[in-house]
């Protein structure tokens, strides 16, 4: 993909995603009617034919708003720039179905704000009790607890993960089965920056509404919540998913809370990730008296700092590597004989990913060779990039438009997630919304650290979690569209 200068949109090194992708150009909305206007497009859409729904739904990826790829921050939307094409939604058309998911919707929605306090509770003592990965003690018994407490059967420390746990209800005889997941960890130094705390009660509360919603309407079906540890960095639901954990499920959903304009929300893709640690083995000596005797190991890691730094001016766009230079105590006067380096390297796809990768190695190999040090690389299991399931997308956008009346945008982003590995095994979806934060308090900041536990956050998450419970419901329910996001997601494997 070439740049663009001429591009409205375009900023160094950013994509130009207005001329690949169909983006009408649109006005800027004015503060006191945008939530009109966004409803009034959501209704407008809801008339089109069943037959058109299916066209849109095949084609959803060209019906769609894509941001610039590396504008993550939390900086001011530009209104006429950032309006996007509403998605395809569900048809509203008449029908015996459509009253019965009338009524499902209130039960989901019921449930829910019944709820509410409760979660509210769960959010914010997580929160409070920020833990690491693989280290989610606290989260893992509060949780157990809690879906205990509601009728599920619940298997602490699953497959031999300690702060990994499973949750199931099945209603009837037969039926599909829905995974939810429910990530619990949080960051060094700035605690729930990712917001984990609202994918947890996130994950609880879809599980609790399909629930009600199967007994309520007589559904047969399991649901099956995890909770997943270690997402980031420990790449938990990759572990989980190498030892059976997805096994049986239909479709699995969860999702992410980021900054953007309020009540927002989108359905993004994400980059596949290779977490690398390289190790540099040198010769202590005295750094005064002897330095020629020494194999200085913290030149080999600041060199391969430099080289990394020099590659990226000639990577692509879209592409990422960052890595930190583990800290020590050695004395000043000692030729350092180890170091520790730890690298991130993204890329859209798997396939660029190797590739990428292989040219981050040979600026190890390289440096290691001009100070004389040896080297070992460890590459952890990488993540994969996410594929949103197309269908459950567009149900999504229809749900979260009768929720909010604004439909979910579709953007790429920068980040990456272990959840990735799973949407390449079965349907998945991940989106994202978004919560009020700060001018650069964007997610791994304190600022959004501080976000994640405000009631604006919280009410944010609970708009997405009935639009994400009504998307499951329809998993366990509806056999025509189960078969078109079996379907879709056949075809892109």
């Amino acid at each position: 993909m070439s740049l663009d200068a001429s591009d409205a949109n375009h900023h160094s090194g950013c994509l130009p995603l207005r001329r690949l992708f169909k983006l009408k150009p649109q006005r800027a909305l004015k503060s006191s009617t945008k939530q009109a206007d966004s409803s009034r497009v959501c209704n407008q859409t809801r008339k089109a034919s069943d037959s058109e729904r299916d066209d849109d739904i095949a084609d959803l990826t060209s019906r769609v708003f894509y941001d610039t790829c590396c504008d993550f921050g939390s900086s001011e939307f530009n209104t006429a720039a950032c309006q996007w094409e509403a998605p395809p939604v569900y048809s509203d058309l008449p029908s015996p179905s459509d009253s019965i998911c009338g009524a499902i919707r209130h039960t989901i929605e019921t449930v829910l704000d019944t709820l509410d306090s409760s979660l509210r509770s769960l959010s914010l003592q997580i929160h409070s009790n920020p833990e690491l990965m693989f280290e989610e003690i606290f989260a893992h018994n509060l949780l157990c607890d809690y879906m205990e407490s509601h009728g599920f059967s619940v298997t602490r420390h699953y497959l031999g993960l300690k702060t990994a746990w499973k949750a199931e209800y099945t209603h009837g005889k037969g039926g599909r089965t829905l995974g939810i997941n429910s990530e619990m960890d949080a960051l060094p130094e700035i605690g729930h920056a990712c917001g984990h705390n609202l994918i947890a009660i996130s994950g609880v509360g879809v599980a609790l509404a399909i629930k009600s919603a199967l007994e309520t309407h007589n559904v047969p079906g399991t649901v099956v919540l995890l909770g997943t540890p270690a997402e980031e960095g420990g790449g938990g639901k990759i572990i989980l998913l190498e030892r059976g954990a997805y096994k049986g499920m239909d479709a699995c959903l969860m999702c992410h809370p980021s900054p953007g304009p309020e009540l927002s929300s989108f359905v993004v893709s994400s980059l596949a990730m290779q977490s690398i640690d390289a190790e540099f083995f040198g010769q202590s000596a005295h750094a005064g008296n002897a330095p020629w005797e020494g194999a200085n190991a913290l030149d080999a890691a600041f060199l391969s700092y430099s080289s990394v730094s020099v590659l990226r001016q000639q990577i692509k766009p879209d592409h990422r590597i960052n890595g930190v230079i583990n800290g020590s105590e050695r004395a000043v006067n000692v030729i350092p004989d180890y170091a520790k380096m730890r690298w991130y390297v993204r890329a859209p796809t798997r396939d660029q990913l190797t590739q990428l990768t292989e040219r981050v190695s040979a600026c190890f190999e390289g440096a290691a060779l001009a100070t004389s040090c040896r080297l070992k690389i460890t590459k952890n299991t990488p993540y994969c990039d996410l594929r949103q399931n197309s269908i459950l997308a567009s149900a999504f956008s229809h749900a979260i438009c009768q929720e909010s009346g604004v439909n979910a945008g579709q953007y790429p982003s920068g980040a990456s997630t272990d959840f990735g590995n799973v949407s390449y095994v079965l349907p998945s979806l991940h989106p994202a919304f978004a919560i009020p934060t700060r001018p650069n308090g964007g997610n791994h900041s304190p600022a959004f650290a501080d976000s994640a536990r405000t009631t604006e956050a919280h009410k944010a998450c609970m708009i997405t979690t009935k639009a994400l419970a009504c998307t499951g419901f329809r998993v366990l329910q509806d056999n025509e569209f189960f078969m078109r996001v079996r379907e879709v997601f056949e075809a892109s494997i």
